[in-house]
């Protein structure tokens, strides 16, 4: 009988606990010769020894300078990063983009917790069904520091880091803490016949000490947040008739979408009001002075409800209109229903864990077994039908209700640091075993009473299915001369999806898939010089394997206005990416130059095409045979910059990014090559002066600019200022924050200070305030 991980909890529990997870007190991360090094630490998804570019920020540093409301705008200026963060809370499509991978790749990265995977690598598209990291596991005030690698240089993580890799290493305390934390936000919000002020309010607490061999750590967040509309019902004004029997409607407003084509927006929807609560609790025991475990558990539970908004109004009698058929301006058009303005209520509780021993010897072996988990423990959204439209929908009636319990992932890894003595120069090799397991199991149904309140009824849709990996790596860091240094690294992954099933009720499509397995080997090597005192050379190239997630093998799905086709036989994605840099250390700084380039064969890109004639959208999966990339980085990080006090940080980034070989296509055949790959602006940069007038007071202004892109594969979208576009930006953000004693302190922010109004598909917020009041005792 084959266990289940996720059916068998007892079981899947006590092995865990077998491998376990530690936590230590943290040394930051040091560089020499251009290579990285982690001094041993808490919990980390990072190597002892990095040899690729490495950015990083502490917590005092975010605390001063960044309106870090959510734990993901700690990345807010990291170069050549994006966060396509919607409002606060957003938990279903803040994707993280990085130099060569956009907004619509999430799987194209690689996002920890104190070692815990947030990544969500079950699927790989922001559409209805979304795949982002889970953020919501992390709280800004219990982060200690921020670091992201970038690029697949290390063989100790998948092919999933191609992009970057974020590890969020967390508090732990060496004594008695306590730390209270109130903040608010309040964005008024403008676009076509939306006017209104969104707000956010949120609380945290957090409790830590260490006795003895025991320490523990308890943090306990509240979030309840409001987001501005997300979603616009449309008409493509071409598609407009001679008058029947419509009823004529005003309140329409007359834009373009992203093709250019003239429409009409009918009314907003997607308005979240989101209730989120976090609770995370760490505790370690020191089984020896060089021996340590630890336990962790994290719960995020979140109540969400979107509501529409109709601007139609009936032309005679001024009452709403939010169903049948409409005239506007002297056509017909589609009758208005339940799919153009959706309600939805979501309830979602999540459970993660992670365990692990670990050894910190600092002498010839140390090693690490961790294991983790993460549980859809409840994950359930209702939404009323398409022929259930508003105001009864909002009551009752007939809707769906689409339940994501038991999906998950467990991921194992046994790890070892072997310094041996007595070869040619110093060498210090890291190696392991790694066993990676993913469950989908996603099941609407139908609701034929009460959307609102009644249980399943007949199934509409049912897509489930597995994929697991095992990984071997190593790696050598080798100082093999005076001034050089090599790291050579061999990861090797076996790869196997299975179980999969997908079934459509409407269409009597019920289909399982045979198992797939493949091997791949990605070398990973990197070289520096210290060329002078001050400054290094350093070369670094990898090859990463990017399989394909369970939802983009069995995925396909229906619903009133959305639709995703699968594809059982995609081809694993397959990247060369590599770097070459110049850093220099500056009197209280540094400066970098970075050339990258990553040559990708069948990238997978999961692309919705908008059916005017259908209303309805059309997410299609596909592999997208060549895709070239190069570009440059310039960042600059320092103190003091020509004046005592001022800390800057800045970067730019140029990117060429074509699509050069691709046998599918999106309206005709060839329409995609020497096209930009999406999501991938030219230029990007971002800039961040902190100005401490003294011990007490910081104040500080960011700006972030991000050139013309484009969402489609054949770059047809040449509006980006509409909904479904991808418009340029440039923001401008301050802070100030002023410490009122040793414990207390206040901060006020604005972010978007000049207001601009940009689309990453939906609309960015615009201008927001923020304040926050918070106590700390140590």
């Amino acid at each position: 009988m084959r266990l289940h991980p996720f059916t068998h909890k007892p079981l899947v529990t006590a092995l865990l606990i077998l491998f376990g997870q530690l936590v230590w007190a943290v040394d930051e991360p040091t560089k020499e010769l251009g290579v990285v090094t982690i001094n041993s630490g808490r919990p980390s998804s990072l190597p002892t020894q990095i040899p690729a570019t490495m950015e990083g920020i502490t917590a005092e540093q975010a605390e001063q300078s960044i309106n870090a409301r959510d734990s993901e705008d700690y990345l807010k200026y990291f170069p050549s990063l994006l966060v396509r963060k919607r409002y606060e809370g957003d938990y279903n499509h803040a994707i993280l983009s990085s130099r060569a991978s956009g907004t619509g790749n999430p799987a194209r990265s690689a996002v920890y917790a104190d070692g815990i995977l947030l990544s969500n690598y079950l699927g790989n598209s922001v559409g209805g069904l979304s795949f982002p990291p889970r953020w919501n596991m992390v709280t800004p005030e219990e982060i200690e520091r921020v670091d992201v690698m970038y690029g697949p240089f290390s063989a100790a993580y998948p092919g999933n880091s191609v992009g970057a890799v974020v590890d969020y290493i967390t508090r732990m305390p060496e004594q008695l803490e306590a730390h209270a934390k109130l903040g608010y936000s309040e964005q008024p919000f403008k676009l076509y016949n939306t006017d209104s002020t969104y707000r956010s309010w949120s609380s945290s607490a957090s409790l830590g000490n260490k006795t003895g061999d025991w320490s523990w750590f308890a943090n306990l967040s509240h979030t309840d947040s409001q987001g501005q509309p997300l979603t616009f019902a449309r008409r493509t004004v071409s598609t407009g008739a001679a008058p029947t029997n419509g009823v004529p409607v005003n309140g329409a407003v007359a834009d373009t979408d992203p093709t250019g084509a003239p429409i009409y927006v009918l009314g907003g929807g997607t308005q979240y009001n989101t209730v989120q609560d976090h609770l995370k609790f760490k505790v370690a025991y020191d089984i020896s002075p060089t021996l340590r475990a630890s336990y962790l558990v994290g719960i995020w539970q979140n109540d969400a409800k979107g509501r529409p908004s109709s601007y139609l109004t009936n032309a005679a009698t001024g009452q709403p209109v939010t169903s049948g058929p409409i005239v506007i301006n002297g056509r017909q058009f589609s009758s208005v229903n339940g799919g153009d303005f959706p309600l939805t209520n979501e309830e979602i509780n999540h459970v993660m864990h992670g365990f692990s021993l670990k050894s910190n010897t600092k002498g010839t072996w140390d090693w690490e077994a961790s294991a983790s988990l993460y549980d859809y423990d409840k994950d359930l959204k209702r939404q009323n039908s398409a022929a259930n439209t508003l105001p009864n929908a909002s009551t009752g009636g007939a809707g769906t209700i689409a339940d994501g319990s038991g999906t998950g992932w467990i991921n194992l890894a046994l790890k070892g640091t072997w310094r041996p003595t007595g070869l040619q120069g110093e060498h210090i090799v890291d190696f392991g075993v790694q066993q990676d397991f993913y469950n989908l199991s996603y099941r609407t149904s139908n609701i034929a009473g009460n959307w609102i309140t009644d249980p399943a009824g007949a199934q509409a849709s049912f897509v489930g299915g597995e994929t697991q990996m095992t990984s071997l790596y190593a790696q050598d860091t080798w100082a093999f001369a005076p001034k050089w240094k090599t790291v050579l690294g061999l990861r090797s992954e076996y790869w196997e999806a299975k179980e999969g099933v997908t079934q459509i009720t409407a269409t009597n499509l019920n289909t399982s898939y045979p198992t797939r397995k493949a091997n791949f080997l990605s070398p990973k090597a990197a070289l520096s010089y210290q060329w002078t005192e001050d400054s290094t050379l350093k070369a670094a190239v990898g090859r990463a394997v990017r399989m394909p997630t369970v939802f983009e093998l069995y995925g396909a799905t229906s619903t009133t206005n959305s639709q995703f086709i699968n594809d059982p036989n995609l081809n694993p994605e397959k990247s060369i990416t590599g770097e070459l840099s110049w850093e220099k250390v500056l009197n209280a700084g540094l400066l970098r130059l970075t050339y990258f380039r990553e040559s990708t064969k069948d990238g997978l890109f999961s692309q919705s095409i908008f059916d005017p004639i259908a209303n309805t959208t059309v997410s299609r999966v596909q592999n997208v045979g060549r895709i070239e990339t190069q570009g440059i980085e310039a960042v600059l990080n320092t103190e003091n910059l020509m004046v005592r006090g001022l800390d800057f940080s800045g970067s730019i980034t140029y990117t060429q990014s074509e699509i050069r070989e691709n046998n599918g296509f999106v309206s005709t055949p060839g329409d995609t090559i020497g096209k930009d790959q999406p999501n991938i602006p030219k230029v990007r940069a971002t800039a961040l002066f902190a100005y401490h007038f003294d011990e007490k007071l910081t104040g500080s202004v960011g700006a972030r600019y991000s050139g013309r892109q484009y969402r489609t594969l054949n770059n047809s979208d040449i509006n980006g200022y509409t909904y479904m576009g991808v418009s340029k930006y440039f923001t401008v953000d301050a802070r100030v924050h002023y410490k009122l004693d040793s414990s207390w302190s206040v901060a006020a922010g604005i972010d978007n200070l000049n207001n601009y109004q940009y689309w990453n598909f939906h609309p960015y917020p615009q201008r927001t305030f923020m304040a926050e009041l918070k106590y700390d005792m140590r």
